[in-house]
């Protein structure tokens, strides 16, 4: 229509006359009305030509300014990256990675979804998750993240004050000891190790949470003694706030893993992203 003839609308588009006469013709058919007058010179459309693309321009501009804006997100990063995580790991990687990255790409919304179940990624609409190496995807692509983790079991120095501070598992079934609950609504037991010998305690205290923050209030106010990631009471550790027991029966864990389908033709926001994790890893950052 915009040409005015098949030939010009073929070289256009890098395809044959035939290519684009066929093409008409297959439309024709499945409308049951012709589209265009023909003649050996010239190619007009017919008044249901007319009409039917009077109704189909302001979608086709729809289509076209959708396939530019996808286009663009393979330039410059923008749009939105959707993110599911642990509670825990998604506090680990929030200054280090999240924050970073939306520092340098304004443009790009991330949308973090914290939750205890495992999901499949892929099916739940995410285009990345973080977990621990052991929970990633046999099929996923991961890269480790951070440092090393470990669990620190601690209390507030008013709470042991008085008090012999516990030097193997077993001594804190004396003590009073804040209780997890799971997401599958099953009671954490908490784990130890030390050369070799792997032990599971299912402790007894006042309160039962499955929220590590309102677990940090708890333990900060003298109620008893918690199991919590290393990294959220790192500070209160380090300021005093908390006292640290048992650190020899905690070896590392498992380290975090930003796991992702394998993606081809992947957004530029993406694969921002990916190569920040990279350099986070490599401890670039």
């Amino acid at each position: 229509m915009r040409h005015g003839s098949f030939r010009a609308a073929a070289l256009d588009l890098g395809l044959s006359t035939t290519a684009i006469s066929n093409a008409v013709g297959k439309l024709e058919r499945e409308l049951s009305v012709r589209l265009f007058n023909r003649t050996t010179r010239s190619v007009s459309l017919t008044y249901a030509g007319r009409i039917f693309v009077a109704q189909i321009k302001p979608a086709l501009e729809d289509i076209q300014k959708a396939m530019d804006t996808v286009r663009s997100q393979q330039e410059t990063p923008s749009g939105t990256l959707r993110i599911n995580a642990f509670a825990t790991a998604a506090r680990e990687i929030m200054a280090p990675l999240v924050l970073t990255y939306l520092q340098r790409f304004p443009q790009v919304h991330i949308d973090l979804v914290t939750e205890g179940r495992l999901v499949d990624v892929v099916a739940a609409g995410f285009d990345l998750g973080v977990r621990s190496a052991e929970l990633d995807p046999s099929d996923a692509i991961a890269i480790p993240l951070g440092q090393m983790r470990r669990m620190a079991v601690v209390a507030s120095p008013t709470f042991l004050a008085g008090s012999t501070v516990p030097q193997l598992p077993h001594d804190l079934l004396g003590y009073p000891c804040l209780r997890v609950r799971l997401p599958n609504g099953a009671l954490f037991r908490w784990r130890f190790e030390k050369d070799g010998e792997e032990l599971q305690l299912d402790v007894e205290g006042p309160i039962t949470l499955d929220e590590a923050s309102l677990a940090r209030i708890a333990v900060t106010n003298d109620v008893g003694i918690g199991y919590f990631m290393e990294g959220d009471v790192r500070d209160d550790i380090a300021a005093g706030r908390l006292v640290r027991m048992l650190e020899d029966w905690t070896p590392p864990l498992a380290p975090l893993c930003l796991y992702y389908s394998n993606r081809r033709n992947s957004s530029a926001a993406f694969q921002a992203f990916i190569a920040l994790a990279r350099d986070v890893a490599a401890g670039c950052l």
